[in-house]
């Protein structure tokens, strides 16, 4: 299926908002990766201070949203264990779309290489939705089958004033985990025989390293704008902000490249 054409695609940053907005997951991701697409013909207005009409974000009124220690684990011996764990992530990258298009519109006055760059990590979170969401129905599910988590989006809230701790600590922090816990995942989706998976999951990984490296990239902009030291004050906004702490076993190589720097990467073991 083509994607369908943007919603208001003169200006990028209203256009970010009015897919946030969109609670179709099919039509968000559709209407994002389009959005990329006429990225060209797309006017920004980086000053403009946006309002939102609904609220954010929109969502299906499925998969029922619980507490993380609340969602069900199957085993992924049964076809089913194995859908239910490849929803799990198809709702990660579902989410991922939605931060992204909120980085896009939430913070004005930023240089326009801002807004191009989590465009970009937007179509690549559709592109990620889509394919899982693809090899779901394969299997016989579909995107709210099962019962799912809002951890990702509760930190985007929390720091829906600040673009600094946005960077901080959704990017580099919560995404950064991904890179970590992505090469287990394929070695049991491997084991339990679904190449696919494993194939796809290759792909999110090496868009990842690239989203990661955006957050440190902007997180380091807007620290130098600041004038204040990016090392020394990641773990005051973490503790400010509560976000979880990050936990072996590390993706050391993937990290490195999505900019982590040695220093970052020492601390880690601390």
């Amino acid at each position: 299926m083509q994607p369908a054409a943007p919603p208001h695609p003169a200006e990028l940053r209203r256009a970010a908002l009015a897919l946030l907005e969109q609670s179709d997951p099919q039509a968000k991701a559709c209407g994002t990766r389009a959005l990329f697409a006429a990225r060209d013909c797309l006017s920004l207005d980086a000053a403009v201070v946006l309002r939102p009409s609904a609220p954010l974000p929109g969502r299906p009124q499925r998969p029922l949203l619980m507490p993380a220690l609340r969602v069900p684990q199957r085993s992924l011996a049964t076809v089913k264990g194995r859908a239910a764990l490849l929803h799990a992530i198809a709702h990660i990258e579902f989410n991922a779309i939605n931060l992204a298009l909120d980085a896009l519109w939430r913070f004005p006055g930023l240089p326009s290489a801002y807004y191009r760059d989590w465009l970009q990590v937007a179509a690549e979170e559709a592109l990620h939705f889509t394919l899982l969401r693809e090899h779901l129905l394969g299997l016989g599910h579909d995107y709210g089958d099962f019962d799912a988590h809002d951890g990702l989006w509760t930190m985007t809230a929390r720091t829906a004033h600040d673009p600094l701790a946005r960077m901080a600590l959704v990017p580099r922090t919560l995404e950064a985990r991904g890179l970590d816990a992505t090469p287990p995942l394929q070695r049991k989706l491997g084991s339990a025989g679904d190449a696919r998976a494993v194939e796809i999951l290759e792909i999110i990984l090496r868009d990842e390293i690239g989203h990661v490296a955006i957050g440190n990239r902007w997180y380091r902009w807007l620290c130098e704008r600041g004038g204040l030291d990016p090392v020394a004050l990641y773990p005051e906004l973490a503790a400010r902000y509560e976000a979880p702490r990050p936990r072996p076993p590390f993706n050391l190589s993937a990290r490195e490249a999505a900019g982590f720097s040695a220093e970052e990467l020492a601390l880690l073991g601390a």
